[in-house]
């Protein structure tokens, strides 16, 4: 598959990175001025831009906007993330791109949506999640909710994306047909709402943060802090597990109910932190690591690519000379791999329109005019 990805922020580059570590080859249109060193200022350790080729294009050059459609007549996807009219007013919206390639599936990833009275405006993933009402629950009782950095609505965002391009172009086999897929991150995000809200209407889950079993109401599914001021976690949802903890820790119940009740969260939480408090973090791995406690140290991101269970599988691949996240999913015949580190803008512009059917001359003139650099 060869896919053309519109440099952009949030969703895109997760889309794009998920596809090139599946296979397809992403070519990646860079604009001059984009906003990507901001936050990355070595473009190398970008890592979600893995992957990809680089071609940089001025969209505002007056010949800008025909490379990219030359890109796009070869291209079997194409996705950008623009706010709706925005690739139509430069003149590579959908209507312009279907008509030269009829079976491409054309992605258009933003916040809002396509629709709706937010679709123009500005926003970002704590917003987008918010109207979802993922924001809302996450927190603890009588606090503010708790931003759960941008996983929510950007990475999930760019998972509904990527699924929504392959989906679309499995059918395009059959029809050869392209179409156009609206991946918005509220919708993302208020998909993975829908457990809860099945829960909410079947009464066990309640309006009132930090009360239920998944949102730091229980204690059994819970973080709690060691001696050294570090952090465990306690995932013993089920009676079978958190007697399995119980009992590991050495941890008498016998006054409260058995099954437990939500009468005796608060008995149990208070025991939990004070044990918990007695040991370190280490301390407390050695004794329930890899039993039935549903148990797990809370690791940072400078300790996650050491842990034996993530080296076992190698679960991180070198990416610049850095440990990166492997490809995911796993398969068992024709596994992923990063096809290469992020570029920084326009690394391989010549490259790329020659593989994609520019000529030398055309190539030099375009470089000579400004419109790829």
């Amino acid at each position: 598959m060869r896919i053309v990805e519109l440099a952009g922020r949030g969703p895109g580059p997760f889309a794009g990175m998920m596809l090139s570590d599946m296979g397809a080859e992403v070519v990646r249109v860079d604009r001059p001025g984009g906003d990507r060193h901001v936050q990355a200022p070595n473009p190398r350790l970008e890592l979600v831009v893995r992957g990809r080729r680089s071609v940089l294009v001025d969209l505002k050059h007056p010949r800008g906007a025909s490379v990219v459609l030359r890109l796009i007549d070869r291209a079997d996807a194409f996705f950008e993330g623009f706010r709706p009219g925005v690739a139509e007013r430069l003149g590579i919206g959908p209507d312009v791109c279907l008509a030269r390639n009829p079976s491409l599936v054309y992605g258009r990833a933003t916040g809002w949506g396509q629709t709706g009275p937010l679709a123009p405006a500005a926003g970002h993933d704590i917003n987008y999640i918010a109207l979802a009402g993922a924001l809302e629950p996450i927190g603890r009782a009588g606090g503010p909710p708790v931003i759960p950095l941008n996983l929510v609505g950007d990475n999930a965002g760019g998972m509904l994306l990527a699924f929504g391009l392959v989906c679309a172009l499995l059918e395009a086999r059959s029809s050869g047909r392209g179409q156009v897929v609206d991946a918005a991150m509220i919708d993302a995000a208020s998909l993975l709402m829908t457990q809860f809200h099945g829960r909410r209407h079947n009464g066990t889950w309640f309006d009132e943060r930090g009360t239920n079993y998944l949102d730091s109401g229980a204690p059994f599914y819970e973080v709690y802090e060691t001696s050294d001021g570090r952090w465990v976690s306690i995932g013993a949802i089920e009676p079978k597990f958190h007697r399995a903890l119980f009992a590991r820790l050495g941890l008498d119940v016998s006054d409260l109910s058995d099954p437990l009740t939500r009468d005796d969260w608060p008995a149990v939480r208070s025991r939990l932190a004070a044990l918990f408090r007695s040991r370190t973090r280490a301390e407390w791995s050695e004794v329930l690591e890899g039993t039935d406690s549903c148990f797990a140290p809370v690791l940072g991101l400078a300790e996650v690519a050491a842990h034996p269970h993530h080296v076992a599988r190698s679960g991180f691949v070198p990416v610049s000379g850095v440990p990166a996240p492997a490809p995911a999913p796993r398969f068992s015949r024709t596994p992923g791999e990063v096809a290469g580190p992020p570029p920084a803008p326009g690394d391989h512009s010549a490259e790329v329109l020659a593989d994609w059917g520019f000529s030398e001359a055309e190539i030099a003139e375009l470089a000579e005019t400004g419109a790829v650099r």
